[in-house]
């Protein structure tokens, strides 16, 4: 609606535009046509133009999908889609309403997950990247002075965290011995 709206104003503006203009040539006298006919051709540039950029218009539903009060950044809509909540809290042991399940849960029936399982579910992330100094996977060079202190002391840091690896790398679901197995598995 908007946009018909839109360019039956311009038309219309064009029209009168046009108008003007052969009016102008055909009421003067001769002697003033050269001067008229100049105004006239101004005049119809400026029809044109009035009518080309109603065709290039957009409706205000194509500019913004909110409604014209709601589109500053200073209103109540915009103010609330700030300062949203990002996440969600869900404490373990009560059920919590759009929170998907872990990702990383333990396998069907207790069974631990092997090493290889757990990292590409928590510790690929980083691992696989090399992200805040993490050692890649397979990357003897890197992991070898880290085995030399002792795997005791790679199983420590992985269950507790050490520099930028927080505790369990962020696996809170995982279980010690899956950890450990993702240590093993992540250090070879």
């Amino acid at each position: 609606m908007g946009q018909l709206l839109t360019h039956q104003f311009y038309g219309y503006t064009a029209a009168v535009f046009w108008l003007l203009s052969l009016s102008a040539i055909f009421l003067k006298p001769i002697a003033e046509v050269v001067a008229v006919k100049k105004i006239s051709l101004l005049l119809a540039v400026l029809g044109l133009s009035v009518a080309g950029s109603a065709m290039a218009a957009k409706t205000t539903h194509d500019v913004s999908k909110y409604p014209l009060g709601e589109r500053g950044v200073y209103t109540e809509r915009a103010t609330a889609e700030r300062i949203k909540a990002v996440g969600k809290v869900c404490v373990e042991g009560k059920e919590c309403e759009g929170v998907a399940a872990a990702a990383a849960a333990p396998a069907a029936g207790g069974a631990p997950r092997s090493g290889e399982a757990v990292y590409n579910a928590s510790c690929a992330g980083c691992h696989g990247t090399g992200a805040a100094g993490a050692p890649k996977h397979g990357d003897k060079a890197a992991w070898g002075p880290r085995l030399a202190k002792g795997k005791p002391t790679l199983y420590k840091h992985a269950l507790t965290g050490f520099n930028a690896m927080p505790p369990k790398g962020m696996c809170m679901t995982c279980s010690d011995d899956e950890i450990k197995a993702a240590v093993d598995y992540v250090s070879k």
